[in-house]
C-alpha cells in the first residue's frame, strides 16, 4: 500500500514553553572560566546573555508561524516517521531539489534561501532558476521520528530520501547536502538512482591522496589537524557515548545551548562572535529544534551509527563542489576531481563557513544555481 503525506501543524503546547521558562530561571551556573578566551569553552558572559535573551525576550511562536506557513509535512519511510518542508515554486518548470542539513543543524538554516531558491523573479533572479524545495529533517532529528534501532546509517537516509523523492511523484530531480546531509548526498551520488540528475555538496567529504601536497593542500591539511586535536571532542563524544551525553542535553537546556553554540562559534566565519552573522533568534530558533522535540541523544546517535562509515567511494554523477573559506573540512580541486570525477562546478565564495547557506545566502544560492544550469 502506498504510504501516505500528512499535513504537519505545529503547535507546541504552550505548558512546554512555560517549562523551559522556568528551567531557564533556576539554572545552576558555573564558575567563570580561567581564560581570557574561548581556549576552555564558551565563556560564562556569553552564555549569559544568551539565556536572559531565550527567557526573556525570544519569541518560539515567531518561528513555529515561520515553519508552518512554508509548508510541513510527515510520511513513514523505512517504518520511520519523516519530517520535511515541501515548498513548491510558483514557476512550472522548476527544478526538484532534496536538501538537507547536518548536525547541530535543522531546516532552519535554510530559511534564508528559500525564497531566492524557490522563486528566483521575486528575488532580483530569472524563472529558468527556480527549484521545488523538498527539506527533510533527518530521522533523530527535528520532527522525524527517532529510531529505536540501530542500523539508520547514511545509506540507509540516502535510500529513504530517494523513496521520498519517488512518493513526491518526482522524476527528476537533483540533491544538496553540507555537514552529515553532505554524506548522505554523496551516497545518493554513489547510489546514482534514475531520476537523479546531479548533486551539490558544500562540505566534500573524501580521503586526500597520497603523495606530495601543494602549498594550499598543506594548510588544508594543517587546519583538519588543528580541528583533529582541539575542535573534534564532541564529535569523539558522540561517536562512542552518545547515550551518556543524551541525559545532559535532554534534560539542561543550558547545556545543549553551550553544545550547540560553540558549533557555531567554531564552524563559522565570523568577527569575533557568532551574533555577528547570526541574529539570537536564528541561533536560538536552531537549538529549539533539539529542544523542543528532545533529540539531544538521537542526533549525537549518527555519530555513533555513521562516523567511521562515511561513503568515501568515487561519485560519478555529474558534482558540484563549493569551498567556503571557513570551512574545516576543505578540499583542493585536485583532491574532489579524484572522489568526484564528473565535476561540473568548483567554487570558492570568499566568505563563510559549515553552514553555508546560514551564514552566506546570497553566496549560496548563486553556487547552486551556476551548478545545477547545465543540467536543466
Amino acid at each position: 500500500m502506498r504510504e501516505t503525506i500528512a499535513r504537519f501543524e505545529l503547535a507546541v503546547p504552550q505548558a512546554e514553553l512555560d517549562r523551559l521558562r522556568d528551567k531557564l530561571a533556576a539554572l545552576r551556573w558555573p564558575e567563570r572560566e580561567t581564560v581570557e578566551d574561548w581556549s576552555q569553552g564558551v565563556p560564562l558572559r556569553v552564555m549569559q546573555e544568551l539565556v536572559d535573551y531565550w527567557r526573556s525576550r525570544y519569541d518560539w511562536r515567531r518561528c513555529e508561524k515561520l515553519l508552518n506557513g512554508w509548508g510541513q509535512y510527515r510520511t513513514a519511510i523505512d517504518g520511520l516517521g519523516i519530517h520535511f518542508l515541501h515548498v513548491i515554486s510558483p514557476e512550472p518548470q522548476a527544478l526538484p531539489l532534496i536538501m538537507t542539513h547536518g548536525w547541530p543543524g535543522s531546516v532552519i538554516e535554510f530559511h534564508k534561501v528559500i525564497g531566492p531558491l524557490t522563486n528566483p523573479v521575486a528575488h532580483g533572479g530569472c524563472a529558468r532558476d527556480a527549484f521545488h524545495l523538498i527539506l527533510p529533517s533527518l530521522p533523530g532529528y527535528g520532527f522525524s521520528d527517532r529510531p529505536a534501532t540501530t542500523g539508520w546509517r547514511v545509506e540507509r537516509i540516502a535510500r529513504a530520501w530517494i523513496e521520498l523523492m519517488g512518493r513526491l511523484g518526482y522524476e527528476r530531480w537533483v540533491a544538496q547536502g553540507g555537514d552529515w546531509g553532505a554524506a548522505v548526498t554523496s551516497f545518493i551520488g554513489q547510489l546514482a538512482p534514475a531520476g537523479l540528475a546531479g548533486i551539490h555538496l558544500n562540505v566534500p567529504f573524501l580521503i586526500p591522496p597520497a603523495g606530495d601536497a601543494t602549498e594550499e593542500e598543506q594548510r588544508i591539511l594543517a587546519d583538519r589537524e588543528r580541528y583533529e586535536a582541539v575542535l573534534s571532542g564532541y564529535a569523539k563524544q558522540q561517536s562512542t557515548r552518545p547515550q551518556t551525553l543524551g541525559y545532559a542535553l535532554l534534560d539542561s537546556p543550558l547545556g545543549l545551548a553551550a553544545w550547540i553554540y560553540e558549533r557555531f562559534y567554531d564552524w563559522t566565519d565570523h568577527d569575533g562572535s557568532p551574533e555577528s552573522i547570526f541574529t539570537r533568534d536564528e541561533l536560538l530558533d536552531n537549538i529549539m529544534l533539539y529542544w523542543l522535540p528532545g533529540t539531544g541523544a538521537s542526533a549525537a546517535r549518527l555519530y555513533w551509527e555513521s562516523l567511521m562509515r562515511l561513503p568515501f567511494g568515487q561519485v560519478h554523477v555529474p558534482t558540484g563542489v563549493s569551498v567556503f573559506p571557513r570551512e574545516m573540512h576543505r578540499a583542493s580541486r585536485r583532491w574532489v576531481l579524484a572522489a568526484f570525477p564528473h565535476l561540473i562546478h568548483f567554487g570558492t565564495p570568499s566568505r563563510g563557513g559549515h553552514f553555508a547557506a546560514f551564514e552566506q545566502p546570497a553566496s549560496f544560492v548563486e553556487e547552486l544555481r551556476t551548478t545545477f544550469a547545465p543540467l536543466r
